[in-house]
């Protein structure tokens, strides 16, 4: 496989003849457009996951089932990953975002015919489809750091998944305001959530659809488009996820999107066994996707000022401080949960960009495209195993085993990374 297709081709090849000016104008739009695109596809995924729970448990008649559409969404986006990747790799970065989203409101549409119906399988098959939205979205922030130089790239990368932060406070609110309007239009409540869905994953495509123009890889910076030969094919994947850069970075998104999964998922039940009301869940849970989302800024700052492996051993600490108070918390002691889940929300955060913001150094082009699409799907099915899992660890052991599980589960990536950080500042030296 050539490292530029036509399409991609032909895109840097216009992007040479923009002026310098315009350029620059078009890059700092394109960001800006990104960030819509994630505020608006996780408030539209964020209200489905909210409801699917409930809608799941409402069809079947117990709790039992509750948690399969989330993990069909996470699958989803998983799967998405690596598809949209290699579409992108074919006709060029718009396409692969569109094709995404498009997906994702026919997902979310099959969602709401699953609660009319009351049909689990549809159900399912709609959630999956929805996490193409959200696949299309997380994408969207190796497209931000394509577009600055070496130094910006953990700035641009923040700024995409600041985004995220308004789906995480906006989306939840939806859900109850949504059913409202569906009850007057003679539909199912709980059906409102996923039309809510189906609206702001279509309201991101018409943004992408109209103002995502150029192709993103005619706006690149010019230290993103190292290009191949064309009778160089390009490297396996297998090859490709050897190299230092990439595995530490691997190794560190997974580890921290486990951690955080595992110790997240159980505590509102944790919670509320402990005699916790409703609004005290509420409030840790906002604490915790705070930390993950809002101070996304600063992590790019700080990643782009330290390094990403600095950065990277931050957020480990962080999330290691997180799982021990966790761990140590009273029962009856909120407040101190509230701080260990704002701490796992942030150290994940620290981990996500510094470890997303390494997968865009040292890499060719369509190796950087094929390698973030591998690695976001594989982060995403590990989500999807940590969160099936932490059920089984609380019911085998506790709430405080998990905890220490989740410190545990840190031992191994952090000395991956203590092991290899001469490696990659020589690396990143060479590639800045």
């Amino acid at each position: 496989m050539a490292e530029h297709p036509r399409a991609v081709a032909a895109a840097i090849e216009h992007g040479a003849s923009i002026p310098a000016e315009q350029r620059a104008d078009l890059r700092r739009r394109t960001l800006w457009v990104l960030f819509s695109m994630s505020a608006l596809g996780s408030t539209g995924y964020i209200a489905a996951i909210t409801v699917g729970t409930l809608v799941a448990a409402d069809i079947a008649g117990s709790a039992s089932l509750g948690g399969i559409p989330s993990s069909a969404a996470v699958l989803g986006t998983a799967f998405a990953a690596t598809t949209i990747s290699s579409l992108m790799l074919r006709v060029g970065r718009r396409p692969g975002l569109l094709g995404g989203l498009a997906v994702g409101v026919l997902g979310a549409s099959v969602a709401v015919a699953s609660v009319v119906a009351r049909s689990i399988p549809l159900l399912l098959v709609g959630a999956f489809l929805a996490g193409f939205a959200n696949g299309s979205a997380n994408l969207g922030r190796y497209v931000a750091a394509d577009l600055f130089p070496v130094h910006r790239r953990a700035s641009a990368i923040g700024t995409v998944v600041w985004g995220s932060t308004i789906g995480a406070v906006i989306g939840p609110n939806l859900v109850a305001p949504a059913g409202a309007v569906a009850m007057a239009a003679g539909l199912p409540e709980l059906s409102g959530a996923f039309v809510v869905t189906a609206l702001f994953i279509g309201l991101s495509f018409c943004l992408a659809f109209v103002l995502l123009r150029p192709e993103p890889y005619a706006l690149a910076d010019a230290s993103a488009l190292e290009l191949r030969p064309d009778d160089v094919p390009l490297p396996r994947a297998s090859v490709l996820l050897r190299r230092p850069a990439v595995m530490v970075s691997l190794v560190s998104l997974i580890a921290g999107q486990v951690v955080m999964v595992l110790i997240m998922t159980m505590t509102p039940i944790h919670l509320i066994e402990h005699g916790h009301d409703l609004a005290t869940v509420g409030f840790v849970l906002s604490a915790h996707t705070f930390g993950m989302f809002a101070l996304s800024p600063i992590s790019g700052r700080l990643t782009d000022r330290f390094g990403s492996p600095a950065i990277i051993g931050a957020g480990f600490s962080v999330l290691g401080m997180a799982a021990i108070l966790a761990a140590v918390a009273p029962p009856d002691g909120g407040m101190l949960l509230t701080l260990a889940l704002f701490l796992l929300g942030w150290g994940w955060n620290l981990g996500f960009v510094a470890g997303s913001a390494m997968l865009t150094r040292g890499l060719a082009l369509a190796e950087r495209t094929k390698v973030q699409g591998i690695a976001d799907a594989m982060v995403w099915s590990s989500a999807a195993i940590a969160g099936l899992s932490s059920g089984v660890i609380v019911a085998g052991a506790s709430y405080t085993a998990l905890g220490f599980f989740g410190l545990a589960l840190l031992i191994v990536p952090a000395l991956l990374l203590g092991s290899q950080r001469h490696r990659l500042a020589d690396a990143a030296t060479s590639s800045g």
